[in-house]
């Protein structure tokens, strides 16, 4: 069975009309039945017809890798969308592969280990300034005592001699 039938088998089977469908996973009407019919020269690339397929599979409940294999075998019977799209040959930039890595994280758990580390900067943060706060600041300087300057050039006001 092809996945063109699978989905609007699986679609009716739930009640669910092309609108309904539309609204729940935001792609066009006119996509969805261009899948239903199995029409795939309506897409431009592979990857949004991979990408509708996978939302819908996952909507309508049905085996997404199973889905994704058959739609790959019917795919490499088309014409236009029998080879991958050529990929450029140059070499990789720090900032290609810096995008490259941060696509591969995953930003739920990514999001919970940043927390964690702003949360312990923060509190090393309050241990360093509390501990700073109650150091004297005077202490280790040593009591000066007051000489007076000899002479008395009218640059400073002459202050009263200390009675010993």
């Amino acid at each position: 069975m092809s996945v063109a039938e699978q989905l609007r088998q699986a679609r009716e089977a739930r009640h669910l009309t092309v609108e309904q469908v539309a609204e729940i996973t935001k792609i066009r009407t006119d996509h969805l039945r261009a899948l239903e019919e199995g029409n795939f020269d309506v897409f431009s690339a592979p990857v949004y017809i991979r990408g509708f397929v996978r939302s819908l599979s996952t909507l309508l409940k049905l085996d997404v890798p199973g889905m994704m294999a058959t739609l790959d075998a019917e795919l490499a019977k088309t014409q236009q969308f029998a080879e991958p799209p050529p990929l450029m040959r140059q070499r990789q930039g720090f900032v290609d592969f810096l995008m490259l890595q941060l696509s591969r994280v995953d930003w739920q758990k990514g999001v919970w280990v940043l927390g964690a580390a702003v949360v312990l900067a923060t509190v090393l943060l309050v241990i360093v300034v509390s501990r700073n706060s109650r150091r004297d600041p005077l202490k280790g300087v040593k009591p000066a005592v007051y000489q007076p300057i000899r002479s008395n050039s009218g640059e400073t006001l002459p202050l009263p001699t200390p009675k010993r």
